[in-house]
């Protein structure tokens, strides 16, 4: 069995990614050069996040939720401020985004997708985290 982090990384933290470059360019004004550096990307990177060569995918079932909503502004916002001072604190926040969605369920349709091996099987890994 593939275990539903293999889909949040294939999908979720580019979808991720483009969502908080999006908010530090078009909300928090930072040029991309900046965000970039913020995000630990390179610019030519963001700008496929910005034009949806990366992270496309997955950015509309994003949008969905709110409650991964709220935690990927709070990401940018103190990114954008310098709040965010370690790597470490973005970590955290990019976990909690990912353990939202997981808990919504928001995962499942794609993870299901990707391995068709889990039909049948009743997988509930992600809603009882």
């Amino acid at each position: 069995m593939k275990p539903p982090c293999m889909t949040i990384v294939k999908h979720v933290l580019p979808a991720v990614r483009a969502l908080i470059a999006k908010d530090l360019t078009e909300k928090h004004g930072l040029r991309k050069i900046n965000a970039a550096k913020k995000l630990g990307l390179s610019p030519a990177a963001l700008t496929q996040y910005q034009k949806g060569l990366r992270g496309r995918g997955f950015t509309e079932k994003i949008l969905q939720s709110k409650n991964a909503m709220e935690l990927i502004t709070e990401t940018a916002e103190a990114l954008a401020n310098g709040e965010a001072a370690s790597s470490e604190s973005v970590m955290v926040k990019l976990c909690q985004i990912c353990r939202t969605l997981r808990k919504e369920g928001i995962v499942c349709a794609t993870h299901y997708k990707e391995f068709p091996e889990l039909e049948g099987v009743g997988c509930t890994v992600c809603k009882k985290q």
